[in-house]
């Protein structure tokens, strides 16, 4: 993106509406993962249609969306404990049980934001879940040192996500909100997450959805392609991921968002990266909590301008 985009994001990210609800859509599909409630959200979705799109690899069994919001997030009730412990003591990835020593105890999640802008997801979900070790990369210097001043404390390195310099199996979960549709080579960085991950651990991403709403918004964030759920579905199995889920989300504004992008002039000031008047953020957060409702109580949504997707590395 440019200069000016990476400012107005730092602006923004922490009020706008769409942030507040993407961040919270990751942080409780961390927390299922990281939690080992995963399996539970499989089960409660069904996979894509088989018209949707085709997909290269045999559909493993149990494959679902996502669920519930996290209430410090959101201000949503029904959120997940963050300090659940595994029944087998110890936690899932270091929780320090009753009675262990303090030295033995380590952060549950080793967790990397690949293309993470200007902090704002890493700000967020680490003053939610403090258990949780953050690093975060992006091929921006502009918004590695925004990220940075927003986010101080964290290991920011500037990188390319399809070059991550880390080891094979150096984390438990990889987030990549909003990035994947900037990479020319976008096999190439999923290939990257596969090989950085370890064994059973978790991706998330969010990508824009479909082709057909591209427009000035697109043109001003440098967007290099938009996808169906079947398609990023898809990619992820042809990358080596398994027990694949997403679902469409932003759809209620999606009537919204087609007559301002596509019927309306394109705005002066860029992208729609900016924040409204509260009435309007207010309704666009509402809006949001109803969606978030819904695939917590009855599954993923049809249609909307995002795709949000879980996938694992094999174990």
């Amino acid at each position: 993106m440019e200069h000016d985009e990476y400012l107005k994001l730092a602006e923004v990210e922490d009020q706008m509406w769409y942030f507040r609800s993407l961040h919270a859509h990751v942080l409780r599909e961390l927390e299922a993962e990281l939690d080992g409630r995963g399996d539970i959200l499989r089960q409660r979705m069904g996979r894509a249609d088989a018209a949707e799109a085709p997909h290269p690899q045999p559909a493993s069994t149990g494959r679902g969306g996502v669920r519930g919001e996290r209430a410090a997030a959101t201000g949503a009730p029904g959120a997940p404990d963050p300090q659940v412990v595994n029944p087998g003591g110890g936690g899932v990835h270091g929780e320090r049980a009753p009675g262990e020593s303090d030295t033995r105890w380590r952060p549950r999640g080793r967790i990397l934001d690949a293309g993470c802008g200007t902090g704002g997801l890493i700000r967020r979900l680490r003053a939610s879940r403090p258990d949780w070790d953050w690093t975060g990369v992006d091929l921006s210097a502009v918004a590695c040192e925004l990220a940075r001043q927003r986010a101080p404390g964290t290991e920011i390195r500037e990188a390319n996500v399809v070059q991550l310099p880390f080891a094979e199996r150096s984390f438990d979960a990889i987030v990549s909100a909003d990035v994947l549709y900037h990479v020319d080579d976008d096999m190439a960085a999923l290939r990257e997450f596969l090989r950085v991950l370890r064994p059973g651990g978790a991706v998330v991403l969010n990508v824009p959805a479909y082709r057909w709403l591209w427009s000035y918004h697109d043109e001003a964030v440098h967007s290099r392609r938009r996808y169906t759920r079947g398609e990023l579905l898809a990619k992820l199995e042809t990358a080596g991921f398994k027990d694949t889920r997403a679902t469409y989300w932003n759809t209620l504004p999606l009537p919204l968002i087609v007559v301002r992008r596509k019927l309306l002039p394109a705005p002066r000031g860029g992208s729609d990266v900016r924040l409204y008047p509260a009435p309007v953020e207010a309704v666009f957060n509402a809006a949001m909590a109803l969606e978030s409702a819904w695939i917590r109580g009855v599954g993923r949504l049809p249609c909307g301008t995002s795709v949000l997707a879980v996938a694992r590395k094999p174990s």
